[in-house]
């Protein structure tokens, strides 16, 4: 989808909302054109809403399988794969999802006769996370220099692993404050009616 696919998208979204809600608003018999104007807002940012999910989950599987990825990328090149073949073998092994496509596209492109490295770049500018951008740098950087690219591989494997442990880690540390609102806001309050009720019935019948 491109750019003005999108946006056309975002004004069909937005008059068919605004049209359902001006019906909605002549059956009720009054503010007919403020609902309108709500409609025609909330129906143009709702494909901006839904495609910001999309990317937030693509980015959670990405961070997910990236380390699963790695390795199966750093045993194929420790038993003496090129890079190619190591990404063909996790392609083949690996668990299907976005990586999988991703790492694909890179090896069409590697046949194309794009140079490899190039791949890997344009595979970050697809995945915009700092993860795989570590991962495109540190494999370029072996590849130039001739260092050992398993052993990069394997600690970018650790360092990702170990990023995912730390985003874990502070997600459980954050849920009971997020639960704080909810928690006051609904259940103290109907906890709160449940116990009130016998009683305040009990003065009543009492008086």
């Amino acid at each position: 989808m491109l750019p003005e696919h999108f946006l056309a998208l975002q004004l069909v979204s937005g008059l068919l909302a605004a049209l359902l809600a001006w019906f909605c608003g002549i059956a009720l018999g009054h503010w007919a054109w403020a609902l309108c104007l709500f409609g025609l807002v909330f129906g143009f940012a709702l494909p901006g809403i839904w495609l910001r999910d999309r990317r937030l989950r693509r980015d959670r599987e990405v961070r997910r399988l990236l380390p699963v990825y790695i390795d199966y990328i750093t045993l194929a090149v420790e038993a003496g794969l090129n890079l190619s073949g190591a990404m063909a073998q996790a392609i083949d092994n690996g668990p299907r999802g976005v990586l999988n496509r991703e790492f694909g596209m890179v090896l069409r492109d590697v046949k194309a006769g794009l140079p490899r490295s190039q791949a890997l770049r344009r595979m970050h500018q697809r995945i915009d996370l700092p993860e795989v951008g570590a991962l495109v740098a540190a494999v370029n950087q072996a590849e130039r220099s001739g260092g050992s690219l398993g052993k990069a591989l394997r600690a970018q494997a650790e360092r990702t692993r170990n990023e995912r442990f730390q985003r874990a880690e502070k997600a459980a540390m954050e849920a009971p404050v997020k639960l704080l609102g909810p928690l006051i806001i609904f259940i103290f309050p109907t906890t709160f009616l449940v116990i009130a009720f016998p009683i305040a019935m009990m003065f009543l019948h009492g008086m």
